[in-house]
């Protein structure tokens, strides 16, 4: 019994499903790009077997774990750690029990989708998940992982994962980096620069971050130009380490181009830790722009994505910490915000800034007119809410008038997740084959350009964009 049909997300009408089932067969087989994602590069390092089915799919993935949350089952439960390391339940089966009983909740979701490809397409389960099929489907998936060829690198050369890029803070050593270096498999791990802990204000322990900053490179980070000088030795660090692209997850799209007095004045408040909140978010903003001259020196990619609301819920952030799926969207600004950085290297033909989105009313009025005339632009997928069928959908039918398939770069499907990586790009390439054969059968777009197109969306886009 196939847990997933074979021509899930194309069109209904037979004549356009069938132009793009043959799109998507061009494209099915493509190796994968995979150029900004969370993927704990210690996985590829030690190449052990994951420990169990719940530690795979449930306990590291909020996607999972914050549906099940929201109907009150707690996390403690799901064995998400504690701050405090207080007591998580750390049975697998006892998890995925759980799991299994509440998956009906999953219907329709993209989660539903990735969860079901990975079953059916990594683990070759025929079996539905359900109460009744738990200790099942554990069993089957926990003999899996017992095998050489479900570990890391084995499921990665598997995926056809051509590069998949980790995310680490300035003040990660990148030992694992290391370790896959000297370990002399040929898998292409990199990493990306997100300086978000010595860049944000706002950050926990931001000064103490700073002086971790100067202490590793051996500036004076108590200074602007010395501060400036750690961040360009540090990006050099991590291109040494394939790094291809810098990543800035800011509440905002707010930049600024202050005059150096002014910006040097402002980092000293900062460091006091008597910024008032527009005068952090103002910090944050400057730093866009100083990155972006940062990547007009040594090539780095900027990739800018605002508007979550991070950790909503104070009680559960300082009872879990980060990142716990309680990131919420929020209404996003791009014209007058990006201006300031615009102003300043906008039209620079030598620097790509990728613009991500969690506010889709920007699409067609904001983002996509933006890329579409400043040389210096370009617009990543939908994302993160959005990485969904639908939202995908959304995105090219609102972005392409105006902004053109070649002011995108293709797909990435920034996952925590390793064994959603393959059904993510499915789910997109199935979708963007869908989009393009609407526009061939309703006369948009003639079918050996879509058949260009959807490679360029499965797989040259990318790996363009991010100087792979």
């Amino acid at each position: 019994m196939a847990l997933l049909p074979p021509d899930r997300l194309f069109p209904a009408d037979p004549q356009t499903r069938e132009i793009a089932r043959a799109l998507y067969q061009s494209v099915a087989d493509k190796p994968i790009i995979s150029p900004h994602g969370h993927t704990d590069p210690r996985w590829f390092a030690e190449n052990r077997p994951f420990a169990d089915p719940a530690q795979l799919f449930i306990t590291p993935d909020h996607y999972v774990f914050r549906m099940l949350f929201s109907q009150g089952i707690s996390l403690e439960s799901l064995g998400v750690p504690r701050a405090d390391g207080g007591w998580t339940e750390t049975d697998g089966r006892k998890i995925w029990r759980i799991f299994a009983e509440n998956y009906y909740l999953f219907r329709a979701t993209p989660s539903r989708m990735w969860l079901d490809h990975a079953f059916q397409e990594v683990f070759g389960m025929t079996t539905p998940v359900s109460a009744a099929t738990a200790d099942e489907t554990y069993d089957h998936l926990a003999d899996c992982l017992t095998r050489p060829e479900f570990t890391p690198r084995a499921l990665f050369n598997r995926f056809n994962i051509e590069a998949i890029a980790t995310t680490e803070s300035p003040l990660d050593d990148l030992r694992w980096h290391r370790l896959i270096r000297d370990s002399g498999w040929d898998g292409r791990v990199i990493t990306a620069y997100r300086p978000d802990p010595v860049v944000d204000p706002e950050f926990a322990g931001f000064t103490e971050n700073v002086e971790q900053l100067g202490v590793l490179t051996g500036e004076n980070t108590i200074t602007w130009t010395g501060y400036l000088q750690a961040h360009r030795i540090r990006r050099a660090y991590f291109k040494e380490f394939g790094a291809t692209s810098s990543d800035h997850g800011h509440a905002t799209a707010r930049t600024e181009n202050l005059p150096l007095a002014e910006a040097a004045a402002l980092f000293d408040k900062a460091l006091k830790g008597t910024c008032t909140p527009d005068e952090a978010d103002a910090f944050r903003g400057q730093m866009l722009t100083e990155m972006a001259r940062m990547s007009l020196e040594d090539g780095l990619v900027l990739q800018i994505h605002p508007g979550s609301y991070r950790n909503h819920s104070g009680p559960m952030a300082a009872a879990f910490g980060r990142d716990k799926g309680f990131d919420i969207p929020t209404r996003t600004d791009y014209v007058r915000a990006l201006k300031p950085l615009l102003d300043a290297v906008g039209l620079e033909r030598d620097l790509t800034i990728i613009l991500f989105t969690l506010d889709e009313t920007s699409y067609a009025r904001e983002l996509a007119p933006l890329a579409g005339v400043y040389p210096a632009l370009k617009l990543g997928p939908a994302w993160w809410f959005y990485d969904s069928p639908e939202g995908m959908r959304r995105f090219r039918e609102m972005t392409t008038e105006t902004a053109g398939f070649y002011n995108t770069v293709g797909f990435n499907d920034d996952t925590r997740a390793f064994c959603s990586i393959p059904a993510r790009h499915d789910v997109a390439r199935r979708v963007d084959s869908a989009y393009l054969a609407t526009l061939v059968a309703t006369g948009r777009l003639a079918e050996d350009e879509a058949y260009e197109v959807a490679i360029d969306l499965a797989y040259r886009l990318a790996k363009q964009a991010y100087r792979l």
